[in-house]
């Protein structure tokens, strides 16, 4: 951050990432793939708390959410903790739970699955795009084992 970057400024740019990684989480809980691969910048990467080996690229990574068995979820972020580098580049950590389930038989309320919560983090690194504040690279990890 330039000493010349306002308290005010800096404060906007915390807000306006940590607003980006709230929107994820509830785009991804809707499974609004299209919605959550936009938040990405063209050759942007992710790598999911899971591990595998990181998805490089918007459309790729909008690929890899359409591949996914459909499933309960609903994410809660927390922690976070966003760090301006410059008026076009922050950091940010959070600590993320995740719940998964099953749809139920009777139609009712999702069955919370045998390995779930998870708990994890995720560490980015966001841009300032044409388009507003990107996932530049979405790095995730688990805590603990499933």
């Amino acid at each position: 951050m330039t000493a010349a970057m306002r308290a005010e400024q800096r404060r906007a740019i915390e807000w306006d990432v940590s607003r980006l990684i709230n929107r994820y989480v509830n785009l991804n809980d809707a499974g609004d793939w299209d919605g959550v691969a936009a938040l990405y910048t063209e050759d942007g990467s992710l790598r999911r708390p899971s591990g595998g080996d990181p998805v490089a690229g918007r459309e790729a990574i909008l690929a890899a959410f359409k591949a996914r068995p459909p499933r309960a979820q609903r994410h809660v972020i927390a922690n976070t903790v966003v760090d301006v580098v410059s008026e076009t580049e922050a950091t940010a950590f959070s600590v993320i739970v995740l719940y998964m389930g099953d749809a139920a038989d009777d139609g009712g309320l999702p069955v919370k699955a045998a390995n779930s919560p998870l708990i994890g983090t995720f560490t980015d690194r966001v841009v300032l795009t044409d388009g507003g504040w990107q996932f530049a690279e979405r790095v995730g990890g688990l805590d603990f084992r499933p």
